[in-house]
């Protein structure tokens, strides 16, 4: 099958995506870089701790600011030599009037977890990191309205309302560490988004400060608001180019009296699709999660422990697993349908599963989901991974990994000391297949023979570069893929209605 499919993606190979990792596209427009004058600034706006730069009054060694500089993959770096930390809106509007006014790029920083380089400096840019903006503004019992600095850690906000009996509606592996400006600029989707939808949906507001320094303040606790343009929803995935949001109001969900949740066998990816059907059906309102890990996928995070391994007799023949989730209002009746599911699975004339573990305590539930969770960590562990966070037709989640190995295959890639895996999991419940190639080392031979391959295997199916990652530095030249030219246009025209200047984040998702 995979033969048919790369012969039927067209060719468009062109030097322009030959680049190497540390992309600097070539349309970011001439900034000015920063000063000492502009240090000094920016030190009668901040506190001296607020201030991280190689200039005076700072002098900071260039190795203090060596991890902003970098994506945690170590995959993009920048070459900033000022971080700034402001603690409040106001401190935020003064340092872009500065920026706007000087010509000095700024790169809006949450949490640094990112995956295409959103975060991280092309060039000389300001940091703006966002990490001492982390007060909690308000929250309703009531009606489960959440009004937050960008700054605050997606796990604390998290812990602020489980008391109140309330979860934020979305869950990421990175959650420890990603912030709720982040997840919102890069509208995050992580593995939640089956039962409670995409941040377009569930926040209701937010604080922006504009290039030239001016406050927008959309920070509504409305649900309903029909006057006119929604502009919110402009800075939502916009990844920090037209503003920077400092304030989010977002809708929580009701926390669920009970979770369980169950991993299946299957011996073959055909399976999946009439067995999310049945899942479906079955489980009703209480699915919550129904997430595909290929068998790649599973052995690595087994290896690197990673959650709960199996038995060894449990994964004999399997080609890939299920974790499926459940969130109801009582615990007996939700593990009764799911008992009820398993047996109906396994007793039937052509069993769709091999077997079906349940977990059966807390710690359970979370090794289970470890398992699914763990593979990202189990990725950087095992070498340097390609990443593509991909949307695409269900049916061919296999077929594009299939089709993947089998191009590096032929390009005589596939070995140790180049790519060591190539594997695919995500988020069956909305089209989200993370596929990753995982190697030796970073080099532009395996780049120039995953890009534009994947991009036009993406392309073949109708499909989006970006299910949930961003576009970032990595994927500006590939945004054609999935966007038509009226489009982009459109998307460049309103870049230029908010920051003509250029300084907001250059280099990212549109140049």
């Amino acid at each position: 099958m995979f033969d048919v499919l790369v012969r039927s993606v067209p060719s468009r190979t062109s030097l322009r995506y030959l680049r190497s990792f540390n992309r600097v596209p070539s349309l970011v427009r001439d900034l000015s870089s920063v000063t000492a004058e502009d240090v000094t600034h920016f030190s009668k706006i901040l506190s001296p701790s607020c201030v991280l730069s190689t200039f005076p009054p700072s002098s900071a060694p260039v190795e203090e600011l060596a991890n902003f500089n970098s994506d945690w993959m170590g995959k993009y770096k920048g070459a900033s030599t000022t971080v700034l930390k402001p603690k409040n809106t106001q401190q935020v509007s003064e340092i872009l009037k500065w920026c706007w006014e000087r010509r000095i790029g700024v790169v809006p920083q949450g949490g640094n977890t990112g995956l295409v380089g959103g975060s991280v400096p092309v060039n000389d840019e300001v940091i703006l990191s966002l990490r001492n903006m982390n007060n909690i503004r308000s929250f309703d019992p009531v009606s489960g309205i959440l009004v937050t600095d960008a700054g605050c850690i997606l796990e604390s906000l998290t812990e602020f309302i489980a008391p109140h009996r309330h979860i934020m509606p979305l869950d990421l592996g990175a959650k420890g560490s990603c912030m709720i400006g982040g997840n919102v600029s890069t509208n995050a989707g992580g593995l939640r988004l089956l039962r409670y939808g995409s941040l377009h949906g569930s926040v209701l507001g937010l604080e922006v400060v504009l290039p030239d320094g001016t406050v927008m303040n959309q920070l509504s606790t409305l649900r309903k608001d029909n006057t006119g343009y929604d502009l919110k929803q402009l800075f939502i995935g916009a990844e920090g180019t037209l503003g920077v949001v400092t304030g989010v109001s977002i809708l929580t969900a009701a926390a669920p009296e009970a979770s369980n949740n169950v991993i299946l066998v299957l011996r073959d990816f055909k399976d999946v699709l009439p067995l999310y059907q049945i899942v479906k059906q079955h489980l009703s309102e209480i699915l919550s999660a129904f997430e595909f890990i290929d068998k790649g996928a599973y052995d690595l995070a087994t290896k690197h422990g990673q959650g709960r391994a199996l038995d060894d007799s449990d994964v004999e023949g399997a080609g890939c697993f299920v974790l499926v989730e459940t969130s109801g209002g009582k615990r007996e009746h939700d593990e009764e349908k799911l008992n009820e599911l398993l047996e109906s699975l396994l007793s039937a004339d052509k069993p769709l599963i091999t077997t079906g573990v349940l977990s059966q305590s807390p710690a359970q539930f979370s090794s289970l989901w470890a398992l699914r969770e763990g593979v990202t960590e189990a990725v950087s562990k095992e070498g340097k991974a390609y990443k593509y966070d991909i949307s695409i037709p269900l049916s061919a989640f296999k077929d594009v990994v299939d089709a993947t190995r089998e191009h590096l295959r032929k390009k005589g890639l596939m070995r140790d000391d180049a790519v060591k895996h190539v594997i695919g999991y995500g988020h069956v419940g909305d089209g989200n297949l993370h596929l990753n190639v995982v190697a030796q080392t970073y080099s532009k031979e395996i780049e120039s023979a995953l890009e534009p391959f994947v991009y036009e295997l993406v392309e073949s199916y109708r499909g989006s570069i970006s299910a949930e990652h961003g576009v970032g530095v990595m994927k500006t030249h590939a945004l054609h893929y999935t966007k038509d030219a009226v489009s982009i246009e459109w998307m460049k025209k309103i870049k230029e209605l908010f920051d003509e200047r250029g300084i907001m984040n250059p280099g990212k998702v549109i140049v």
